[in-house]
């Protein structure tokens, strides 16, 4: 029975104080705010008359150089600024007495606080109420470079980063039309990560944006340092392993979004954006596509999905054919299986169970050590493993050739996280298999199918252009790259409201 005394004292309250700072602004109050922080810079000045200002920063966010030449040097110098006392004084300086670039008044803690953090400086005179926050932030950041997890064979080389202002330069230069909006929230209680709602006014579908900032105004967490922290809040359906929403670490592909009608979400300290709607066949695509010949690329992307039904399927047929349907196997290569397995002690299902976890084994391996030796590992360890394994008539070679063609096919994939659900099912499958043989992999089959037939990305059916009633036309778009001079609409499954993409 539920105990729901119980269930408040395992689940308590996530209580959010209001104020989060009850302090008065002064400057003792920002010493008591941020008592034992030794990055706290507390500086007491002397202007011109005698009278004492205060400069509160945090070491490590602001540079030295914009305080000297935009605060203290305008109070030694500014004759008219050198007469004026208290409240007058600091008027003065907030309508540009002082050469800093943005400056505003304060008259909470909270407020005050979040300025020092993001790289403010705050500017005290006796006898005024509040204080001047001064834009003061270094620009100490990782440079603009290649994207490390996406190859750019034909495009531009420039990548996100971690900060969110670069991530939004990056985008303004890619496209720099006036109706290109970014609205900005706060996500975090404890971390206030900034997150940037990315899209084109007059061409996003303005529900698609209204559910995507409902939905982050409803996150209430301590913080968003990773994209799990993220992701999860925003998409339809956690009870999936497919990715549905997409991210990129490129801007171009991330602008291209926003061209055919998507939402895209910036966040500060991710060096990514992410993208929604998303469907199956977008996961499926790569920027290359769209820089090589059509007809090439049309056979490139043919040729990918081609390769994820031999990555999903291959395993589990094997298994079926070898075990409950041999004579789906020619004579010449169903005796040479058999003289191959004589010596093998297993059974065909546990001989692909163990390649494929192997083969999982040193991928994660390859991932988690460093780049220098991880894919020399990943390479000698699969040839190794593999060969000793034959060698030592644990697997027989058809399996591992079977597997291997399965791993390489997966390795297709654009996207990492499509790749990964589909080994997940790859699994499933083969266990169906070495169950009910091909009937086990038509209702393995079946029942994927389905599952992505019951999935939705705001609104959109994950399955599209292949549901949603566009018919064999809208399906052969997900599998032919047509003629750039033909694509005359935008995708009508995003509901753009400008379908017209050229003329």
């Amino acid at each position: 029975m539920w105990d729901e005394k119980r269930e408040r004292e395992e689940h308590p309250p996530h209580p959010r104080k209001e104020p989060r700072l009850d302090l008065p602004l002064t400057v003792e109050g920002v010493r008591t705010a941020f008592r034992d922080c030794a990055d706290l810079s507390v500086r007491e000045l002397i202007r011109p008359g005698g009278e004492r200002v205060t400069l509160c920063a945090l070491d490590g966010m602001v540079k030295a150089e914009r305080i000297g030449d935009q605060v203290l040097r305008p109070l030694a110098q500014d004759r008219e600024l050198a007469g004026l006392r208290g409240e007058e004084a600091l008027r003065r300086m907030a309508e540009g007495g002082l050469w800093g670039v943005q400056a505003r008044r304060r008259d909470t803690m909270d407020q005050a606080a979040a300025d020092l953090i993001g790289g403010w400086c705050l500017l005290f005179c006796p006898g005024a109420k509040g204080a001047l926050a001064l834009f003061a932030a270094t620009e100490d950041k990782r440079a603009v470079g290649p994207p490390a997890g996406e190859t750019v064979i034909k495009g531009a080389q420039d990548g996100f980063v971690e900060s969110l202002r670069t991530n939004t330069s990056l985008v303004r230069r890619h496209i720099k039309a006036p109706e290109l909006r970014i609205r900005e929230q706060t996500v975090g209680r404890q971390s206030l990560t900034a997150v940037d709602v990315v899209y084109l006014e007059g061409i996003a579908d303005p529900a698609a944006v209204s559910e995507l900032e409902r939905r982050l105004r409803r996150m209430d967490v301590d913080g968003v340092l990773g994209t799990g922290d993220l992701v999860e809040y925003l998409v339809d359906d956690i009870r999936t392993a497919f990715p549905l929403i997409q991210y990129t670490e490129r801007p171009d592909r991330f602008c291209g979004g926003l061209l055919e009608g998507r939402v895209g979400l910036l966040a500060d300290g991710l060096p990514l954006g992410y993208l929604a709607p998303s469907t199956v066949s977008s996961f499926l695509r790569a920027p290359q596509d769209k820089t090589s010949n059509w007809i090439m690329a049309s056979v490139i992307l043919f040729l990918r999905w081609l390769c994820v039904a031999v990555g999903l399927f291959l395993p589990a047929l094997y298994i079926a054919m070898a075990t409950f349907h041999q004579e789906m196997i020619p004579t010449k290569l169903a005796l040479s299986m058999i003289a191959a397995k004589q010596d093998v002690p297993f059974e065909t299902v546990f001989e692909v169970l163990i390649m494929l976890v192997a083969f999982e084994i040193l991928q994660e391996a390859g991932l988690r050590l460093p780049q220098s030796i991880g894919q020399t590992v990943s390479i000698i360890g699969g040839l190794v493993v593999g060969q000793a394994a034959v060698e030592a008539k644990i697997v027989s070679p058809a399996v591992l050739i079977a597997v291997a063609i399965a791993g390489v096919a997966g390795y297709t994939t654009p996207s990492q996280e499509m790749a990964g659900a589909l080994r997940l099912w790859r699994f499933l499958l083969a266990v169906l298999a070495s169950v009910a043989g091909l009937f086990g992999v038509v209702g393995g089959a079946a029942v994927l199918i389905c599952h992505l037939a019951e999935l939705e990305c705001f609104g959109v059916p994950y399955l599209a252009p292949f549901a949603g009633g566009r018919g064999l036309p809208g399906a052969m778009r997900a599998v032919v790259r047509r003629p750039l001079s033909q694509e005359k609409l935008r995708p009508g499954i995003l509901r753009p409201r400008n379908r017209r993409r050229q003329r």
